[in-house]
């Protein structure tokens, strides 16, 4: 996908977790698939959904919502699984994120972004880049490589060396 950034503007990918509207950089986004068949890996952390065979890679998927703290959701027709790229190091980490539904990709000028809360939220600030506002709303801008410790994505990087087990159980 591609930015166009003018000096104070950025693309935002939108998407809900619950009632809640987020967004990511649009630079942090490969694509979007259909909610699809996810491979359980065992000994690995709630929040860490398995894999999919993506075009034959191995790519290991997350549920954001369980990450975030949030109650676990049966999936529905909405239910996407977004291709993320994540900061590791040196390297780029490629993952699948579940979201309930996907919004949009629009653009913020640097004066609709705000910092995050203090208080008044139920996530841990640092992971939140900030907060959007379109119109009357707010929505909340993940930095999806902060949302992730680097103990957490190596757990993700081992279920994805994992991947090749003739053990999974498909979820």
């Amino acid at each position: 996908m591609m930015q166009e950034e003018t000096l104070g503007t950025s693309e935002y990918f939108s998407f809900t977790l619950g009632e809640e509207e987020f967004a990511l950089e649009i630079t942090k986004v490969r694509e979007v698939l259909d909610y699809t068949a996810i491979f359980k890996i065992p000994r690995v952390p709630e929040f860490i959904r398995g894999i999919i065979n993506l075009r034959g890679d191995v790519v290991p998927v997350v549920d954001l919502r369980l990450k975030l703290g949030m109650v676990q959701r049966e999936k529905s027709l909405n239910t996407c699984i977004v291709i993320v790229e994540v900061g590791m190091g040196d390297e780029i980490l490629v993952m699948g994120v579940l979201v309930d539904s996907v919004l949009e990709v629009f653009t913020l000028d640097a004066g609709q972004i705000k910092p995050p809360p203090k208080l008044g939220t139920k996530l841990d600030t640092s992971f939140i880049q900030g907060m959007g506002k379109r119109g009357e709303k707010f929505l909340i801008l993940l930095d999806i490589t902060k949302v992730f410790s680097g103990d957490e994505l190596t757990l993700v990087v081992r279920s994805q060396a994992e991947g090749t087990d003739p053990k999974l159980v498909v979820a």
